[in-house]
């Protein structure tokens, strides 16, 4: 039974949820909440409300929608930015990029250690951050550990003292040796985690001091190599302390959020600062659908802070956005701590908005002007080309190619690109079953074969989705091209068609015609040549597509290729058969961790035992291992 959006609308529930808005092909265009499911979903099919352009395309492809109902309005919103953010519909508004900051973890053990973490958990340990920069962060930890002489090692201490041997930090004169029972005290390395502590904190003062006290013993004794080495760590610590220099009052940890918008662009800027400084800052281009700017800073802060691990007690913003409280109660719900959505109007808060709203402005300027040079290149390309060839619309081109030494194991790949950029989710490899030898043409029509069988078969699956409302199927076999590229010319783009009028589809093809160099001179195109200027934007892209499809072909035949190299080796040790094969390869991730590992390690392998693991070390090192 068809989807029936009329008869669906009358057994909507008055009750807070999620919507979700499919198109014909499944896939989610938008996702909603609402407190009253009823009335939100129905407005949308409302002749006599004003909306937006955007909305209106986005009402003119709904095929069909779904429903979750919750308990309250707020696990609405928490529902819906999860949602948002896993399927990332077309027809929300979209922060660009997911991003995940780095922090610096100081744990809580009896010997404390310093390293980065990309997840700031609720534990006992202390997290500061996050910061914009992980190479940054890497250099800080680096110099704690060389100007605190804190650990780097994970041994469980004090209950493994004495158990090994120290490690190389420690015969280099970098580590005190807490794993020594005769090594630094607890109370002696507490001395030291405080001062790394204090340094996270901003407070250089105490390391240039100690460094530089430090730089003038070792000068005084004439060790002038060790007085050079402090002397550049004291330069390092510097230009650390140099990147900290905006600084407030209050001692505060606080965001500082601000939009520029502008021809359905925006850029969400972001200051981060934690007790009082400044430790960095971030932006993150928007896909803007909602104008208002009410609404639009509500949806980025949905969306960026549903993302984050840390939540600050406070996030300055220059107007209020929709919903604030119920927004302050999710956060804060998520915080465990009360979290505050503030619109300061003057004094050094506004100011440092108002220098957020300036970056903001430029970095969306530069990335326009750039989306302008990129869009000349891509989409511009992509114009010419569809002129060229007269075609109505051209969005999606598929391109394949076929790789292989002598016709051994051949490969094929399918590479795609939409809008003159590369939809690298899409690509997709084969590995050619029924094709014997050096051949291909065969192995092409092969490809094509299996990929439009699999494509016919998924369009099936979801018209019969469409008459229940089943869910969305996320496959790039789905959608189907509006142009075919192929290598070769006359005799792969026949071979290409006999595939196509096989199977009952038209979709037009064009092959690349070859100068005597091997490089493309024209398209074949509708049993026609047609020249191409080698110098235009259109020739620039149709050779992107060609060297990506070669790239990708290449780049899986060598890794199967490798992987039977290793798999033949294997095969002449005695006592190995495909089983103990597969488990060797899983445990070790090479041929050289095979070839390294000693007798009691590949007895740890499942399924090897006493015997087979003498075999393989023996096979690779001509004795027992015993």
């Amino acid at each position: 039974m068809a989807f029936s959006i009329k008869e669906e609308l009358k057994k909507l529930p008055d009750a807070p949820g999620v919507y979700m808005m499919h198109d014909e092909e499944g896939r989610i265009l938008y996702v909603g909440k609402a407190t009253s499911l009823k009335n939100r979903v129905k407005s949308y099919f409302a002749k006599t409300v004003n909306r937006g352009p955007q909305i209106i395309r986005m009402i003119q492809e709904i095929a069909w929608f779904e429903t979750i109902t919750v308990s309250s309005e707020t696990e609405a919103l928490i529902l819906e930015c999860n949602l948002i953010k896993e399927h990332r519909p077309p027809y929300n508004t979209l922060l660009t990029d997911d991003k995940t900051y780095p922090y610096v973890c100081l744990t809580a053990e009896a010997y404390p250690r310093v390293f980065l973490s990309r997840k700031l958990k609720r534990d006992k340990n202390e997290y500061f951050g996050p910061y914009t920069n992980v190479t940054a962060v890497r250099e800080a930890v680096r110099l704690m550990e060389g100007i605190f002489s804190l650990r780097s090692c994970s041994r469980r201490l004090p209950e493994e003292q004495g158990k090994e041997r120290p490690c190389l930090q420690y015969q280099m004169g970098r580590c005190p040796g807490p794993c020594l029972k005769e090594g630094i005290s607890p109370e002696e390395y507490s001395r030291s985690v405080e001062k790394a502590r204090r340094f996270l904190k901003g407070d250089y003062r105490e390391a240039l001091a100690y460094l530089k006290e430090k730089m003038q013993e070792a000068a005084g004794r004439l060790d002038f190599e060790e007085a050079a080495r402090l002397r550049d760590l004291m330069e390092d610590v510097k230009v650390l302390a140099e990147k900290q220099k905006i600084s407030e009052a209050g001692g505060e940890d606080r965001d500082i959020l601000a939009l520029a918008v502008r021809e359905g662009r925006g850029m969400a800027e972001i200051f981060f600062i934690r007790n009082g400084r400044m430790i960095g800052r971030d932006h993150s281009l928007i896909e803007v659908i909602e104008e208002e700017r009410g609404i639009l800073l509500s949806q980025v802060i949905r969306q960026f802070y549903s993302g984050t691990p840390f939540l600050p007690r406070e996030i300055l913003v220059e107007e209020e956005p929709t919903e604030r409280e119920l927004l302050e109660a999710v956060l804060s719900g998520r915080a465990g701590r009360k979290v505050s959505i503030r619109v300061p109007q003057r004094g050094e808060k506004r100011g440092l908005l108002d220098l957020a709203a300036e970056n903001a402005a430029r970095e969306l300027n530069r990335l326009q002007n750039a989306a302008r040079r990129e869009e000349e290149r891509s989409l511009g390309a992509l114009k010419s080309l569809q002129a060229l060839l007269g075609m109505e619309t051209l969005r999606r081109i598929e391109a394949y190619d076929i790789s292989h030494i002598s016709g051994f194991a051949t490969v094929g790949s399918m590479v795609v690109y939409e809008d003159g950029r590369p939809k690298k989710n899409d690509y997709r490899k084969f590995r050619i079953r029924f094709v014997e030898g050096n051949n291909d043409t065969a192995s092409l029509t092969e490809v094509l074969r299996r990929r439009f069988t699999h494509g016919m078969k998924e369009q099936s699956l979801v018209r019969e989705q469409l008459g229940y409302g089943g869910r969305e199927r996320a496959d790039s076999f789905l959608r189907f091209p509006d142009l075919i590229l192929m290598d070769g010319g006359k005799g792969q783009v026949h071979a290409a068609q006999a595939v196509l009028e096989e199977l009952g589809l038209s979709i037009p093809i064009c092959g690349m015609v070859k100068d005597d160099h091997h490089r493309t001179r024209g398209l074949y195109f509708r049993e026609q040549e047609l020249d191409i200027d080698t110098k235009s934007e259109m020739f620039k892209l149709i050779t992107r597509i060609q060297d990506e499809t070669h790239r990708f072909a290449i780049e899986y035949h060598r890794s199967l290729r490798g992987k039977s190299q290793v798999r033949s080796i294997l095969d002449d040790i005695p006592g190995v058969g495909p089983t103990r094969r597969r488990a060797l390869l899983k445990a070790l991730p090479d041929l050289e961790a095979i070839k390294a590992a000693d007798v009691e390690i590949l007895k740890k392998v499942p399924g090897m035992n006493a015997p087979a693991a003498r075999a393989v070390y023996a096979f690779f090192h001509g004795g027992a291992g015993e």
